[in-house]
């Protein structure tokens, strides 16, 4: 049976029933399932749009929000599931195949847990009323919704050992503790679960009437009384917090590596490994009690199993209340693994464990610890943390992308696959791939990292480097070519100049440094720009003259022409100080746009009282009736509200040109909810921050207040345009924005879009966001589609192989290019100096020596020729 049963409303109190003890609510049947329609979130589009809603299809998620607290569930040997944005993926570890489940709203994803018998599972969303909707497996088909536990979003879900019924735990403001008869859809207990943030709900292991809630600073034991009926709910419900000061045991770990031993709501004994060593260095992420042993997982990549018996029985032997005790078992998988939770898994019948770690990996664990221990395997990689950085491959389905965690990777999109990783010692904040016009081949990569430092690294085929033919392992090679550091602080954008002579790189550090093109990159020169760099983008061909517009976080644009080689004196420094320099400083409009709105709003009201006034007259006059037609005396009006501009300037997010000298700006802060459309003036203003430039033209954005644009892209072959936003939405539009669509792809609260770029053949669109995920979705088109685009691996630079390995910069201290120069200068100086000092003590030395000399020749001369001193 399937159908909607949006009727039974779930949200009622236990006090309703109470009330009406005659009503009998119908129960739901065992075969009962609801319709995908049911469940279904899809895009938005306005009435007005003539682009199909079908435009992008969900195609590949190459990420994983591994820093989530708990994000991973294992349905069987070999399919995990884990939340990416506003989908469930479902992915087979053989087969690398993935299946998605959208939230029911879109508002995103609190949490997923597996039913006990792997058959069910249930996702927990976010937005406003979120709901729980639990799914069957394998068949993924919705088969109940719980709704009404939480006003906001779902933080944590358990089912019971029996799976009968689930706890769930929501956010601010309710923090509310719900357990559910999930199978009938119906509330069984509500209480409030603390006044802090709760992060997780479990019931005991050992007594299902016993479930503990974890959060900001506190544990809580909570205890549901058995013969418990809805109809006595609400006299005790005060029961199920007063119970949590009984004398009940709790293990809780610490975010300095210990144990903590809780009893009756009190700390009874802190447990540490001998000689008051910490049992983790580092948090204590996880505690699992698993057949009669208790198991540690912590944040510095251990698991150790410890002798439950001899932690339930400790007592203080001492002031300090630190209790010794040595693991029964350890298992350590390695450096740079940082462990975050860990989940059982019968396969075949033996026991496996699967580990989510925040370094970026998914694990397979064996924790038998016997002689026929399988080791350690880590079944997927990852980036860790929010994505920096993507780019596309000019010619092929290659994109490659970087993060905070010192790694570039490189996927075909085409067959879904990740080809190859490079790490480095810092992490990367910008990346951008040459164009054709620069590296023809295809695999010339620019990376920009958090110290400073640019790395031009190329991917190649290596099966085609001569001498290894058939040998290469990979399918792809990353080479590392040249590196550079031109600025102090984090690079955060690079661009290369449209006919391929010039490359720029931007930075926080307020500069912005060139490079002419060859084999090598050679520095041109830099500038001083009035803020940290925010985006860099050179003028298209369209445009006559070659210039670089420079966004910068605090509210200023800048636009100077293409530098070239040689026309710089770098003799003693490479700052550039007589390079044509327009500014724009961004002057806020938006209280001046809201008050003529208001005042538009009042005459247009105003306008419909006097209609409406005449049109009674008329009636009344009509029945015959006298009317006196004076006029109403209005009353007093509000005062319009005063013009403001904020202290601190709004942070421009992005922009780009729209014709020579002119540009679109997209602001966060107060100045959100548009897109500025402003031109750099000729005006002889010396001193940027005295400027007050105000755009030309604006074009409001809706629902953009609270919620701005980060990232723009456009598509050329249908002239859309992309923008990416801050609560990890895709908006698109068409027609100059009047109309548009959009869809809730990345997580809602910290999945802010970061990049957005079409591919080569503008067949595919990509997404990056600050959830850690990678999307890719089909652009919908009237030609048929290949179900599958062969990757083409750019070939080996000739001589490659015989090249040696370029020595990289591994010190985060080391000189930048400029600090590189002055130092070389104020040697050259100091030694200039050392010579000329001595040259003079020479000159010294030889007068010296001339000295002694006529002083030695006076003293043999007779006394009365010799020279008196």
């Amino acid at each position: 049976a399937e159908g909607n049963l949006d009727e039974q409303d779930n949200s009622h109190v236990s006090s309703e029933s109470q009330k009406r003890p005659e009503e009998v609510k119908k129960k739901i049947a065992e075969t009962f399932f609801y319709t995908c329609e049911d469940v279904y979130s899809g895009p938005y589009a306005t009435d007005d749009l003539e682009i199909s809603t079908d435009l992008l299809i969900f195609k590949h998620s190459f990420g994983y929000d591994c820093t989530r607290p708990v994000n991973l569930m294992i349905m069987d040997g070999h399919t995990v599931g884990y939340i990416a944005g506003n989908q469930v993926v479902l992915q087979n570890l053989r087969t690398k195949y993935q299946k998605y489940i959208r939230s029911s709203r879109g508002g995103g994803i609190g949490f997923i847990t597996a039913h006990p018998s792997k058959e069910y599972f249930a996702v927990g969303e976010k937005g406003k009323k979120p709901n729980i909707v639990i799914y069957t497996y394998p068949s993924v088909r919705p088969y109940r919704i719980l709704k009404g536990g939480t006003e906001v979003a779902y933080v944590f879900g358990d089912f019971n050992r029996t799976g009968t019924l689930l706890a769930s735990v929501g956010s601010s403001p309710d923090y509310m503790l719900t357990i559910w008869d999930w199978k009938q859809e119906e509330t069984l207990l509500r209480s409030k679960a603390f006044a802090q943030d709760v992060y997780k709900v479990m019931f005991s292991a050992e007594n299902e009437e016993h479930l503990t809630t974890g959060g900001s600073g506190h544990i809580r034991k909570q205890q549901m009384l058995t013969g418990f009926l809805p109809a006595f709910l609400h006299d005790y419900m005060h029961m199920l917090i007063y119970l949590s000061s009984f004398a009940l045991k709790v293990v809780s770990g610490t975010e300095w590596g210990n144990l903590l031993l809780w009893e009756g709501g009190l700390i009874k004994v802190e447990l540490c490994q001998a000689g008051h060593k910490p049992c983790h260095e580092g948090p204590v992420s996880q505690l699992v009690f698993d057949e009669g042993e208790l198991y540690s997982v912590g944040k510095d990549g251990v698991i150790r199993m410890w002798n439950f018996e001899v932690i339930d029985t400790a007592d203080p032997v001492d002031d300090t209340g630190l209790v010794e005790m040595e693991p029964m078992n350890e298992l350590w998988l390695g450096k740079n693994v940082s462990l975050n939770f860990m989940t059982k898994i019968l396969d075949h019948g033996q026991p496996f464990w699967y580990a989510q770690d925040t370094s970026g990996a998914i694990w397979k664990l064996d924790l038998t610890f016997s002689n026929m221990t399988h080791d350690p395997e880590r079944v997927c990689t990852f980036h860790s943390g929010r994505i920096e950085a993507i780019g596309v491959s000019p010619f092929t389905c290659l994109m490659a992308t970087t993060a905070l965690d010192r790694s570039v990777r490189i996927y075909d999109f085409g067959s879904n696959s990740q080809l190859s990783v490079i790490k480095f010692k810092q992490g990367g904040t910008a990346l951008t791939w040459a164009p054709a016009v620069v590296n023809p081949e295809g695999g010339l990569i620019a990376v920009g990292f958090e110290d400073g430092v640019v790395r031009i690294i190329e991917v190649y085929d290596p099966k085609l480097l001569p001498g290894r033919e058939g040998q290469a392992k990979e399918s792809a090679e990353i080479n590392l070519k040249q590196v550079f550091k031109p600025h102090t602080a984090a690079v955060t954008a690079l661009a290369y100049e449209r006919k391929g002579d010039v490359f720029a790189t931007g930075s926080k550090d307020k500069t912005v440094f060139f490079f002419a093109i060859g084999d090598k990159y050679k520095p041109i020169g830099f500038i001083c720009v009035p803020g940290p760099v925010q985006a860099l983008q050179w003028s298209p061909p369209s445009h006559d003259k070659s210039t670089l517009l420079i966004l910068c976080e605090n509210g200023f644009a800048v636009q100077v022409p293409a530098p070239l080689l040689g026309k710089q004196d770098t003799a003693t420094t490479y700052h550039i100080k007589n390079l044509p320099t327009q500014y724009f400083h961004f002057y806020s409009i938006k209280s001046r746009i809201k008050l003529e709105e208001e005042i538009v709003r009042r005459e247009k009201e105003k306008k419909e009282k006097e209609k409406a006034r005449l049109e009674w007259i008329k009636q009344q006059k009509e029945m015959g009736l006298e009317v006196e037609e004076t006029k109403e005396e209005e009353p007093e009006e509000e005062p319009l509200p005063p013009i403001y501009i904020p202290e601190e300037p709004s942070p421009i997010l992005c922009g780009f040109y729209s014709a020579p000298g002119k540009f679109w700006l997209s602001l966060g802060g107060y100045d959100s909810g548009f897109l500025y459309h402003c031109e750099f003036s000729h005006d002889d203003e010396e001193d940027p921050e005295k400027r007050k430039d105000e755009p030309f033209d604006v074009i409001p954005m809706e629902d953009t207040n609270d919620n701005p644009i980060h990232q723009i892209s456009f598509c050329t072959s249908n002239p859309l345009m992309f923008c990416g936003m801050q609560d990890g939405s895709l908006h698109l539009s068409a027609d100059v924005l009047k109309d548009y669509w959009y869809m809730n792809v990345h997580d809602n609260d910290n999945g802010q879009i970061r990049g957005i770029c079409c591919s080569h053949d503008e067949r595919c669109l990509i997404t990056c966001g600050g959830d850690g995920n990678i999307f890719t979705f089909d652009l919908w088109s009237e030609e048929e589609l290949p179900k599958e685009l062969k990757v083409i691996i750019p070939p080996p630079r000739s001589g490659l192989e015989k090249e040696k390995a370029t020595e990289d910069i591994k010190d985060p201290d080391a000189y930048t290019i400029e600090e590189y120069k002055q130092k070389k200068e104020y040697e050259r100086k100091m030694k200039e100096a050392e010579e000329k000092k001595n040259k003079k003590r020479k000159e010294l030395s030889a007068l010296r020596q001339d000295f002694v000399f006529l002083l030695q020749k006076n003293q043999e001369l007779p006394k009365h020729m010799q020279l008196h001193r």
